[in-house]
């Protein structure tokens, strides 16, 4: 083979790889697996713009009101909560020290805190991950909930402690149920 075939191939094959996937325009919910821990299989949820894994009652006002964790999509590498509404609430992380990871989200044109990213979600091996890493969940003081957060180089941010570190299990639904969530 010449060179510039193998330069060839080699730039194809990082641009599809680059390119995103069918299933970032596809609605999802996700769970926290990190076996033998309190927060293994507990769902995402979303309230008082931030994200919670097993939150008792998120307060979102929701089409189906009983079903209440969160559902999620991405476009364009950003995360965005679900609803049939065009007031949009995205993701954001500050992983700056400040943030220290902190994933919060807000709604319509509200902008994002000083020093936070909206783009770097990604869904990896049906993991969802910032900027290529996973999530870091800390027991939280609210409903017995986990805080979630990103991970910024810190094991227990915002003087949280006992976080652990989770695979984001990704959960693809065909019947997304559309909430607007507390800010």
């Amino acid at each position: 083979m010449q060179l510039k075939n193998v330069v060839l191939a080699a730039s194809v094959s990082a641009a599809v790889s680059a390119a995103p996937s069918a299933e970032s325009n596809k609605t999802f919910g996700v769970i926290a697996i990190h076996s033998g821990s309190g927060v293994q299989n507990a769902a995402f949820d979303a309230s008082q713009s931030s994200i919670f894994a097993g939150l008792a009652n998120p307060g979102a006002s929701c089409a189906r009101p009983k079903e209440q964790d969160a559902t999620f999509y991405i476009k364009d590498g950003a995360l965005y909560l679900y609803d049939k509404s065009a007031t949009p609430q995205e993701i954001y992380v500050d992983a700056s020290g400040m943030g220290q990871g902190k994933i919060g989200y807000t709604t319509g044109a509200q902008p994002a805190p000083k020093n936070s990213q909206r783009k770097g979600w990604a869904v990896k091996d049906g993991h969802l991950q910032f900027s290529g890493k996973d999530l870091i969940a800390c027991p939280n003081s609210i409903d017995g909930a986990w805080s979630i957060w990103a991970s910024a180089g810190i094991d227990n941010p915002a003087g949280n402690e006992n976080c652990v570190s989770i695979a984001a299990r990704v959960m693809e639904t065909s019947n997304p149920n559309g909430c607007k969530y507390t800010s």
